[in-house]
């Protein structure tokens, strides 16, 4: 996929601090997640919707409340996001045969030929990390571990201050 210019990618002052080249890459991986994409299937899917169908066949025939439990959202997220995936074909609600006042969620064909095409994205960008980091040495990859783990710990208060 290619990406057009932006600010980021032009020649600054700041550009050679790793922590302009960090925002960079964020910069393009919020770009990239951002972007509906076809799964190989004629419906275009948004980020949650793709991660949602994920979920489904990650947990055949949850129901919407332990899906809302588990993602972390509300059970009226869950419910407009399932609707949506119905109207494209995605998956199907049906009753629980343990609770009929409660239906659960499979995917469809069309659900799990955009699941699979979910998979091979992942692994394309596993290979592509991968690629990079296994040229690292295991010292090297040792203090990367460190410093993505200390980041990801600083993000954490830097999220939690106001500006």
């Amino acid at each position: 996929m290619l990406y057009t210019l932006s600010m980021t990618d032009y020649k600054f002052e700041n550009r050679s601090k790793i922590s302009y080249t960090f925002l960079r890459i964020i910069s393009k991986l919020t770009k990239f997640n951002s972007e509906t994409r076809n799964y190989g299937t004629d419906k275009p899917l948004h980020e949650a919707e793709i991660h949602m169908i994920k979920s489904i066949k990650e947990n055949e025939g949850i129901h919407i409340t332990a899906l809302a439990e588990m993602l972390g959202i509300t059970k009226g997220a869950v419910s407009q996001i399932s609707i949506k995936l119905e109207k494209k074909g995605m998956i199907i609600k049906v009753p629980d045969p343990a609770n009929l006042s409660r239906l659960q969620m499979k995917l469809t064909e069309k659900g799990e030929i955009a699941h699979r095409y979910h998979l091979k994205l992942h692994k394309m960008f596993d290979d592509s990390f991968y690629h990079i980091v296994n040229k690292l040495t295991e010292e090297e990859k040792a203090v990367l571990r460190k410093f993505l783990n200390d980041l990801d710990n600083e993000m954490i208060k830097i999220l939690k201050k106001e500006i």
